[in-house]
């Protein structure tokens, strides 16, 4: 039985970038690694729930990076709790199992207010006049303000946009070690994005992505040294696991604009341009980088009969579900757009509505993930001197979500141990069991 085990979450992690990192591969020596097939849809908060509870979407309800509750027409993007997780996570089962087993998480989405003993991600306050303040939510409550007297604050402005880099991810390898020297937790779960963008601005294959994978392999060994101390009587299990796999786009899809021109969108004018309008369209799409949730007003069969066909044949849409055609990918849930669109791997697609840009809201020149009604990877990037998000959704080279159908769209697991890894092949959903067959006796 393992007394302690490590979990290292590493969106866009592949096999070779593996073959690239000794410091992680030195921590890994001796163990085995296996290829890891994130289910569809395969995106930050879906992918990361099927790990932490072993189920799929249908199940635990986390059908993208942000969701739409119909009843007030409202769009919640990046700022959920955990309560959306509808079902029992890692942590809470080895709860169940032991009350002595402690879990710590580190910055994976949806864990504010999980049943974790040790928590931090970042939760920037928002006050009324528009000034935001750095923060973190913790548990214990007051463990950010120790932290930030150490480390300073948590570089929010390099976690993304424009600035993101590895200075967030540091950031996060270095907070963890001190809290594993501190509360020495028997399940460590770590989220480090730093691979994440580089491959979206420039492509997955690209110098920066290249030095990006030597970037956060330094900083992997430099963690690596304090958790070794923090947890000297015993050495721990390690296990890297990448979320999904970024691949080369070359090509960009607008639903809100096709939906627009077939005027089943509407916008409202304000003094900042074009807005989506929520109460009056009868179809919009809640995008995620290459699929998208179509919400059709009052599930209306005709609407979603017209939004199905307005696809077919659109460049860069590879699928469309509608109805039970969703269990197809495991959504049909409730959460779930009454018409899904699958885009092609190499095309993505982006939330834009506005047929000018002289139209386009305030926000969309800006880095506002909250206020936009889907994924924006254009954030990335910054005009100048204007320093303002540029409108070129074609200036994107990578991109992830779309379900698998080539190895070279799969992720790597790899643990520090032999007899770890049951199969040379394994799923997201597989995570959960395999960690906690670490803790059985």
């Amino acid at each position: 039985m393992t007394k302690s085990l490590i979990f290292l979450s590493i969106p866009g992690l592949r096999g070779r970038d593996l073959d690239a990192m000794p410091r992680l591969s030195a921590l890994l020596a001796g163990g085995e690694r296996a290829s890891l097939t994130p289910s569809f849809p395969c995106v930050t908060w879906p992918v990361q729930a099927n790990m932490l509870t072993g189920q799929l979407p249908s199940a635990h309800g986390v059908i993208g990076n942000g969701f739409f509750w119909r009843d007030q027409r409202r769009i919640e993007m990046w700022t959920a709790w955990n309560d959306k997780i509808a079902a029992p996570q890692i942590w809470d089962r080895l709860h169940q199992q032991s009350p002595e087993l402690t879990s710590a998480v580190w910055f994976p989405m949806l864990s504010k207010g999980c049943g974790a003993d040790y928590v931090c991600m970042p939760a920037p306050i928002h006050h009324p006049d528009g000034a935001e303040e750095l923060w973190c939510y913790t548990q214990p409550r007051e463990l950010y303000g120790e932290l930030r007297d150490r480390f300073g604050h948590f570089p929010l402005q390099h976690f993304w946009g424009p600035l993101a880099g590895i200075k967030s991810t540091a950031w996060i390898a270095d907070s963890a070690a001190c809290a594993a020297a501190r509360f020495r937790p028997n399940f460590f779960y770590l989220y480090l994005p730093h691979l994440d963008y580089a491959a979206q601005r420039s492509g997955p294959d690209s110098p920066p992505a290249q030095a990006a994978v030597a970037e956060l392999d330094a900083v992997v060994g430099a963690m690596a040294e304090g958790f070794a101390a923090a947890y000297a009587d015993a050495e721990p299990l390690w296990i890297a696991a990448s979320e999904y796999v970024i691949t080369p786009v070359s090509h960009v899809t607008y639903p809100n604009r096709v939906l627009r021109d077939a005027g089943l969108l509407a916008v409202r004018e304000e003094a900042d341009g074009e807005h989506l309008d929520l109460e009056t369209s009868r179809a919009w799409a809640l995008v995620d980088h290459q699929f998208s949730h179509v919400f059709v007003r009052d599930a209306d069969s005709e609407t979603q009969r017209r939004v199905v066909e307005l696809f077919r044949g659109v460049e860069g849409i590879a699928e469309i579900l509608a109805g039970d055609d969703r269990a197809r990918y495991h959504l049909e849930h409730p959460r779930s757009g009454e018409v899904i669109l699958i885009s092609e791997p190499h095309s993505w697609q982006a939330y834009y509505w506005w047929l000018d840009d002289r139209r386009a809201p305030g926000f969309a020149r800006t880095v506002d993930i909250h206020r936009k009604p889907g994924y924006d990877p254009v954030e990335l990037f910054v005009d100048m001197p204007s320093r303002t998000i540029p409108l070129d959704a074609s200036r994107v080279r990578g991109s992830h979500g779309a379900p698998i159908d080539d190895d070279s769209q799969r992720g790597v697991i790899a643990a520090s141990r032999s007899g770890v890894l049951t199969r040379p092949a394994l799923a997201d959903v597989d995570v959960c069991e395999l960690v906690l067959r670490q803790f059985s006796g």
